[in-house]
């Protein structure tokens, strides 16, 4: 039985890149996926976030790398988000340090022509959104012809986020032989249709499923009467608790993100971040850089970073919001308790999201634990505008009277009155006659 990295048929060279990386034991996804992808067949890995999908492909794909003096790229990988672009990147990097491998990452929001002065000097793995792939593809400046493997991570997100038509695209232009990997959180209708178009009978290997909780997680909630009063709790949490040293705080929107960080970076002002899509792409990846060094201690961000970032030795996850999709929350919550080490998840619920928690309990098959408000929370009675009720009137007609004319019309008096008195030629002959006169024609 597969119990260390050690007992997998693995190189030298990936040995000791394992060895400087600090990985001693694979994961689940990493121990089954490894044999059947060296096998050459296609597969669908089913994981949550979390689980090492990564390394999953990577080792065994790197492990039947044979070195060419012809640097073209030879591996596909297509991510959902930039940031994914960048940490792959870095593993690629980092597993093929002994390793002859150029690894070139490519995402929209940069550059182009960067881009493709990078891939014109040589590229063996190109790691990617489908937009931008699409796009230098299409303008010659990303070679497929000579893809063998390809990678697609995260394809329920991807999906998801509108890339079906780029990616169905880019698929119709890889070489037919090739071997086919695809992972994926859920496997939903869109993902088996992409699998039933374009993959050969592909194994599936399942692993920690979505709605599967992470053991080493300790989730919980509060149960809070509205937004304000979720603020104060946050900030209570944050000034109170010393085990909250590296805090992920999700939001259910952009608005919902700076909102945030407008009132809780007063409390912390130098040790808070923001991120979504909203930023320039140098602000998230310094604000990730940050977070990740310890020089922020929070970091507010949107469902994107769920699926985009793989952030070391984050404590807690915060749920200011309760996801309305059941497995985001699973996404959520694993940013935290990664290998061996523990992790808490913290739930701000509201009573209109009472059926969310429901949704997502019933996923999990199990209940998340409701603590007790702490004695010295502010509970606040101000309500946004997003919570105030809204009051409908049933049967009342006539809501609102418009008048017919503008507010500077008088109607006229009656001398000013005219009327339209003007009798035709044909009328006056009617009248004379007693029948109607004609013209006679012209001679």
């Amino acid at each position: 039985m597969v119990t260390t990295f050690e007992d997998l048929n693995l190189n030298k060279q990936l040995r000791g890149a394992l060895a400087d990386m600090g990985f001693v034991q694979p994961t689940t996804i990493q121990r089954k996926s490894f044999s059947v992808i060296m096998s050459g067949r296609d597969v669908v890995g089913i994981a949550q976030t979390g689980t090492g999908k990564t390394l999953a492909f990577l080792l065994p794909l790197l492990r039947q790398w044979e070195f060419s003096q012809v640097v073209v790229p030879r591996i596909l990988i297509l991510v959902p988000t930039r940031e994914l672009v960048t940490q792959v990147v870095e593993t690629a990097q980092a597993l093929s340090k002994y390793m002859s491998v150029k690894t070139v990452g490519v995402y929209g929001g940069a550059n182009m022509n960067t881009q493709i002065l990078a891939l014109s000097q040589g590229a063996d793995i190109v790691v990617g959104t489908p937009g931008r792939v699409h796009d230098l593809a299409l303008n010659g400046s990303l070679k497929l012809k000579s893809v063998k493997r390809l990678v697609i991570d995260e394809v329920d997100e991807m999906l998801s986020l509108g890339f079906r038509t780029q990616l169905t695209n880019i698929l119709r232009l890889l070489p037919e032989r090739r071997q086919n990997l695809v992972f994926s959180a859920t496997l939903g209708d869109d993902v088996e249709a992409v699998i039933h178009d374009f993959f050969n009978g592909p194994e599936k290997i399942e692993a920690a499923p979505a709605g599967s909780p992470l053991e080493n997680i300790s989730q919980t909630a509060y149960e809070v009467s509205n937004w304000n009063t979720k603020i104060n709790l946050l900030e209570l949490l944050l000034r109170t608790d010393t085990a909250m040293k590296k805090v992920l705080v999700f939001a259910a929107s952009k608005k919902m993100a700076d909102d945030i960080y407008e009132i809780i970076g007063q409390k912390f002002p130098t040790a808070i971040g923001v991120i979504h899509s909203g930023k320039t792409q140098p602000n998230r990846f310094d604000t990730v850089a940050k977070f990740q060094s310890g020089a922020y201690r929070v970091l507010i961000a949107t469902d994107i970073i769920a699926r985009g970032l793989d952030i070391a030795e984050v404590s807690h996850v915060v749920n200011f919001d309760v996801p309305d999709v059941p497995e985001s929350y699973i996404h959520r919550i694993g940013r935290t308790g990664r290998a061996d080490q523990r992790g808490q998840a913290i739930t701000l619920v509201s009573p209109r999201e009472e059926a969310y928690r429901e949704a997502i309990e019933q996923l999990m098959q199990q209940q998340i634990a409701v603590l007790d408000n702490p004695d010295d929370l502010e509970v606040s009675t101000e309500l946004t505008r997003d919570e105030l009720p809204r009051i409908e009137v049933k049967g009342v007609e006539d809501k609102l009277k418009i008048p017919q004319h503008g507010v500077g019309f008088h109607e006229k008096s009656a001398k000013n009155m005219k009327e339209n008195n003007h009798i035709t030629r044909a009328k006056k002959m009617q009248m004379k006659y007693g029948k109607p006169k004609k013209r006679r024609p012209k001679k």
